[in-house]
This record gives C-alpha cells, structure tokens and sequence, in this order.
C-alpha cells in the first residue's frame, strides 16, 4: 500500500539524467486519501512536485476508483471520476501552473459485464469529456488468499467471459481503448481477448503483472521464462501495446519498499532490465512507453530516479525511437495534440 515515505524518498535523490528528454507519461493516478484506500493524498500540487525535474509536456491519467458520483447508479458511479478529471486537466490547460498539460487524455472505469447495455455509461464518459479515450476494467485475479485481487474483479478469468466480451465489443463501435491490468499468469487470456478483437486498441499495463508475493514470492526466475514466452505471443497481436514500467508496487515482490534508502536508478534498472529488454525486443519502440505509474510505485521509488532507469536503459537507442518509447507512442495511442 502507498505510504507517506517523503523522506526515504530523499535519502537517495538523484538529478534528472536527461532532463531535456520530451515526455508523456502515459499511466498515473489522482486521488484523495480515505478509509477504504490508499492513505496518500495525490493531486495536481502533488504530481507537479514529482515532474519538476523532467520534461514532462502531458500525462495521461488512468482510473483508480477516484471521485465516483455517490448520488449515482453502481453503473453510472464511475462517470464522476471523469467529471473530477476533466477539471484537473482544465486546470492545468490554463498554464497557471507550469508548462506541463495534466490529463490530457483520461481513462476511467465502466463495467464490462453489462454487456452491451455498457454503450449507455461510455456515452456518458465520452459526453462529460472530449479528453476521455477509453477504460480500464481490472482483470488481476488470483486463486491464492496471499494475493491482493482487485477491487473491481468480481468473477476469475474474467477475459473469457460472453457477457464481459459483448461488453467489450461496444468500446470498438465507439473508437476508444482499453487498458489492461491483470496478473502474469492471465497473459495468454488477454491474447485471446486481443485475437478476437483485432482491431480494438489494448493497452497491456504494467509489463502483464509480474508477481512476486503468496505462491510466488522470491520465484521471479522460476516464472520468467514462461512470462517472457507469454509476452512475446501476445506481443504478435498488433493490435496491442506495451506501457514499460509499473513493476515497481509491493505486489512485485522486489521489496524495494524494506531497504533502508530508497534505491537509485542503477539499483532499480539492474533487476528490471530483463523485464524491460524483453518488452522492448517484443514490441517495439513503435509500440512502447515508457509509464510511471505514480503514486502507486511511489511506495518504492522516487519519480526522477524511476525515469532514469529508463534514461540509462535506452541510453545507446536512436533518438527517433527513445523519442517513441518517452513521447511519440502515448501521443500517438491516446490521441493527443502536440504541446
């Protein structure tokens, strides 16, 4: 769970790599602190003050159960989310507050498994804002009690559902996208998903959910032949790309969160390369970015020294395709403008 953790943050605080570099982040969230969430507070002050040291033009903001309408149905709850959004991101195009765009693009939640009748709350998404470019419904379910299933995933295997998929079919009718957070060993459903939906844009978030606690703490290398086979199949539906990063929560099981100082770019890239590697190899620069998933990955790192793993990652990459992996492909998939 995100913690309050400023100051072992700035035990290990580095200067930007490359703070020239154009970015869009693609995958970050926004939230107030509650009882049945995460206890940090994280708003535009907030995001600002991780970005400062980069040249982050736009971010992308990715649901979080954030601001749902009380007054509203179970169905329609989650509009609220793109309402509060929308005026983020209106705050930000004011440039009051910097250069950066803040939520140019916005994804929020509607429920697949109301099939098509699901048409009804994106059509409401898409009304409240123009900035609204598709949804993610959680599929990060595992039979083990050790593992944190998501808020969201009511049922298992939740890809092959009729029900979920004729929901599913309604996003493509209406030109928006879907994000796809899941657990590694889902990977071969959502390529299933992808193959039956082709030409419906799937966003794989979070390198497909590498676990690392219950039945599979400390068993990364045991599993990683069998992820990297997994991504590389998926990686064939061209329908689907990839955010790189994300694997950094307590989820993963690196227990970066347990050191005494918080870990440095070098110490972060040299047990996330091969993941990285191997994702970049797949894919693609062309079907890339780079994501910061802030604040959830905040529990183990700081911002600046995330980014500079990947600075140091793709330090001997043409600039074209470091500019796709940092820029290009966020702009591109989530169809924003130049700023």
């Amino acid at each position: 769970m995100v913690t309050n953790n400023f100051d072992w943050l700035a035990s290990n605080q580095e200067p930007a790599f490359d703070p020239d570099q154009k970015i869009i982040d693609p995958h970050h969230h926004l939230w107030d602190a509650r009882p049945d969430g995460p206890p940090l507070r994280y708003f535009l002050d907030e995001l600002l003050e991780d970005t400062k040291d980069l040249n982050v033009r736009q971010t992308v903001f990715i649901e979080c159960g954030a601001m749902y309408n009380a007054d509203a149905s179970e169905a329609m709850a989650p509009v609220g989310e793109t309402e509060y959004v929308a005026g983020v991101s209106a705050q930000s195009a004011s440039g009051l507050y910097g250069d950066l765009r803040a939520c140019s693009g916005i994804v929020s939640h509607a429920d697949l498994l109301l099939g098509a009748a699901v048409g009804e709350v994106l059509d409401a998404h898409m009304e409240i804002s123009s900035r609204f470019r598709g949804i993610r419904h959680h599929a990060s379910w595992d039979a083990s009690p050790d593992v944190p299933n998501s808020r969201i995933v009511k049922i298992p295997h939740i890809y092959l559902n009729e029900t979920y998929r004729e929901g599913f079919a309604v996003l493509g009718k209406r030109g928006l996208s879907f994000e796809a957070w899941l657990y590694h060993p889902q990977i071969p459903e959502l390529t299933d998903l992808a193959r039956a939906f082709p030409d419906t844009t799937i966003i794989l978030n979070h390198l497909g959910g590498p676990l690392g606690v219950g039945p599979y703490a400390g068993k990364h290398d045991e599993y990683f032949p069998d992820w990297r086979d997994s991504i590389s199949e998926l990686a064939t539906c061209e329908n689907v790309v990839a955010k790189v990063g994300g694997i950094q929560m307590v989820v993963n099981g690196f227990g970066w969160e347990q050191m005494e100082r918080a870990p440095s770019s070098d110490e972060l890239l040299e047990v996330n390369r091969r993941w990285y590697e191997h994702m970049i190899q797949s894919f693609g620069p062309g079907r890339c970015m780079f994501e910061s998933n802030f604040p959830v990955d905040k529990v183990c790192c700081s911002y600046t020294n995330m980014y500079n793993q990947f600075f140091k990652l793709v330090a001997d990459y043409p600039q074209d395709e470091k500019d796709q992996m940092f820029h290009d492909t966020a702009m591109r998939v989530y169809r924003l403008e130049e700023h």
